[in-house]
């Protein structure tokens, strides 16, 4: 047997006030949109904003459903939409933020798996990395440099 080791590196910001301006406008669009998900059941609302290489910010939040696996989350919203609206475009940056209707999240919140695998195929299409800031409601905000940090062993077509 012989064991691996996979390094990841994040980088950390104390409060919305160190980000880049940039990135402050982007995530300040994700807290926005973040307050408008339809979270009846869960009471989690998860907001979303893309900055795509021509300029454009598509934004998503997340919307539920009462049978559960017919929702979708902030980032596949997002994500899809930019998709469908841009479909040559690529995605340089994302801001994800969450928050409960019931306690403050104060810890940042990274993208689910499912999101996870979707961020991975749009940064595997694109050929190139998509910067990923996450965070709770308040508190510290996480920067990844790229989904294979978040995710290291990515499922794609070249496993098809």
């Amino acid at each position: 047997m012989k064991e691996i080791s996979i390094t990841t590196k994040f980088s950390s910001y104390d409060s919305l006030n160190e980000l880049p301006s940039d990135i402050q406008d982007l995530m300040d669009q994700a807290i926005a949109i973040r307050k408008k998900a339809y979270a009846p059941y869960s009471k989690f609302r998860v907001g979303a904003a893309i900055l795509l290489d021509n300029g454009k910010i598509v934004l998503g939040s997340n919307q539920e459903n009462a049978a559960y696996p017919s929702g979708l989350c902030a980032e596949r919203v997002a994500i899809f939409q930019a998709g469908a609206i841009y479909p040559d475009a690529k995605i340089l940056k994302m801001a994800i933020t969450a928050a409960s209707d019931t306690n403050t999240t104060s810890t940042p919140i990274p993208p689910c798996g499912g999101c996870r695998q979707t961020i991975s195929e749009y940064e595997f299409k694109q050929e190139q990395p998509i910067e990923i800031y996450f965070m709770g409601e308040i508190g510290v905000i996480y920067k990844s440099d790229s989904l294979k940090n978040l995710l290291p062993f990515m499922f794609d077509k070249n496993f098809l």
